[in-house]
């Protein structure tokens, strides 16, 4: 019995020793199946896995460092601070501090770039743990991602929203960003410096004659001679079509000295801008108008004070003949302000009908009243009548010339109809002035014919007075609709003879009725031979 039970005790202690092995294998290999499994996965990551000592360098870096940086996991191990040394020069700081934090304990997450073998930066997103080893050692384990693509899709977007497409020069919303950033630094540091609004003198032309694609072409020409015109910190920026902005920063703190430094930098751009272009076999000539403005100093304005500064500046240039330059004056921003006001006045005269007609006699030698025209004339609710040469190129530029044009059109017919009625004025022809941009709406034929129908006028005692100024574009479009209005009776003369662009070419095409010289030749007529020939 006694050795049966030790039998059976053997069996046992085999059984249970057995049964240990039989588990450490199990465990064995399931540790092994753990590691290949993390193996591959770490090998297989898109991202950089690696382990490196503080104070020792690189211990392991998974097979993917060579796809991104060139440089093969063994390579990097033998040569420790290979990774550290391929480090923008720009980023070392911030990977500096993140690493001196990192020795308090605190993990990083970094953003930053290094040079590959083939000389290319990659952007790394790098986070990491520490772990520190027995024998004191700080041992970094991390994951860096290759954010290169990213990193480029993000800079094509800023480029897409802070830059214009066509020239790349930063657009108005990165303009307006430094402008503001130099008011602040202006008042800050009490300097002056300058802003140059440019716009190109018949830019419209080339678009027209030549195409849109060489007009582009121009742009891009254009900006190229901008942009060798100013130092390296300027700014030189593109608002749309064919306007630009030069900002000039850091000029003297005495306001005289910086309106030289401006003026120099405008005349120069003026010079350069002025020089004949090749667009693409064509020979093409330029100019520019600019306007300038200081701003700085110790008082402060919003960012779009400036601009707008330039910009009526810029107008005066258009006015003193273009391919100039002027400074704001204090008196352009209170003749800006006024015009708005009377713009906004024109408005609600044209819609609560404030107007008039006056109609000026015009007759013969024999004193007999042969016709009259008629005179628009502002009935102002406070300012009393109101000189056409004060609204009228406001209603021209700002569009109201349109619905007031047709008023004039219908009341004037309303009264030739009422005159048809009395047979000593029955006879009556009346001069009514159309401005070219009514002339050249598309249905301005059907308009006025429409407008004597309705009113029952005669289209024989209509005149329509233009000025020169219609037959400067697409004088063949004016002449059909002459000759239409023609067809059915309705008169025309040309005030201002001898002011524009006639050639006696055009107006052997027209269907006039009476030439209006202009006064200014037959003012001295009596007294100046010129006059007189």
């Amino acid at each position: 019995v006694k050795s049966t039970s030790i039998i059976y005790d053997g069996v046992a202690a085999i059984q249970v020793a057995l049964l240990d092995v039989t588990e450490r294998n199990t465990a064995q290999r399931r540790f092994l199946e753990s590691q290949g499994r993390y193996r591959r996965i770490v090998e297989n990551s898109p991202d950089i896995v690696y382990a490196l000592s503080m104070t020792k360098g690189g211990i392991y870096y998974s097979p993917t460092v060579q796809v991104v940086l060139g440089y093969s996991a063994e390579h990097l191990c033998k040569n420790p601070f290979l990774w550290a040394e391929s480090i923008h020069p720009e980023d070392r700081a911030l990977v500096a501090k993140a690493l001196e934090e990192f020795k308090t304990g605190i993990p990083f997450k970094i953003e930053y770039r290094v040079k590959n073998s083939g000389g290319d930066w990659h952007w790394l997103y790098d986070r990491s743990i520490g772990v520190r080893e027995e024998a004191g050692d700080l041992i970094v384990e991390g994951l860096a991602m290759d954010i290169t693509e990213r990193k480029q899709a993000e800079s094509q977007i800023q480029t897409l929203a802070f830059s214009d497409p066509l020239t790349g020069l930063p657009n108005r919303r990165l303009l307006m960003d430094r402008l503001e950033q130099a008011l602040a630094a202006a008042s800050r540091h009490r300097r002056q410096d300058a802003l140059l609004f440019i716009d190109l003198d018949d830019f419209k032309t080339i678009n027209d004659t030549l195409g849109h694609d060489k007009g582009d072409s121009l742009l891009k020409q254009i900006t190229q001679r901008l942009t060798a015109c100013v130092r390296e910190g300027d700014t030189v920026a593109r608002l749309g079509g064919d306007e630009f902005v030069v900002l000039l920063g850091d000029l003297s703190s005495i306001t005289q000295e910086a309106a030289t430094q401006a003026e120099v930098v405008a005349t120069k751009i003026l010079a350069v801008l002025g020089q004949p272009y090749d667009i693409e076999g064509h020979g093409h000539h330029s100019t520019a108008s600019i306007g300038v403005t200081l701003f700085g100093g110790p008082q402060r304005e919003s960012i779009e004070e400036p601009l707008k500064r330039a910009e009526l500046a810029m107008y005066q240039a258009k006015a003193a003949g273009r391919n100039t330059l002027r400074f704001f004056e204090p008196e352009m921003g209170t003749a800006a302000t006024n015009r708005a006001t009377l713009e906004a006045e024109l408005r609600e005269a044209v819609t609560s009908g404030q107007f008039v007609l006056y109609y000026q006699p015009q007759g013969g030698s024999d004193v007999r009243l042969s016709g009259v025209e008629a005179l628009v004339r502002w009935q102002h609710p406070q300012r009393g009548l109101v000189s056409p040469a004060e609204f009228i190129p406001i209603a021209e530029s700002s569009g109201l010339i349109l619905p007031l044009g047709r008023w004039v059109m219908e009341t004037a017919c309303k009264q030739l109809a009422a005159w048809a009625a009395r047979p000593e004025m029955s006879r009556l022809k009346m001069a009514v002035n159309v401005s070219a941009r009514q002339f050249r709406q598309p249905g301005f034929v059907e308009e006025v014919l429409t407008i004597l129908n309705v009113n029952g006028a005669k289209p024989e005692n209509l005149k329509l007075e233009l000025t020169e100024s219609v037959l400067v574009d697409n004088v063949e479009d004016i002449i059909v609709k002459m000759n239409a209005l023609k067809a059915r009776g309705v008169g025309f003369s040309l005030d201002d003879f001898g002011t524009g662009y006639s050639s006696l070419s055009y107006l052997k095409r027209l269907p006039l009725d009476q030439l209006k010289i202009d006064q200014g030749f037959v003012r001295d007529i009596l007294t100046d031979t010129d006059d007189a020939a």
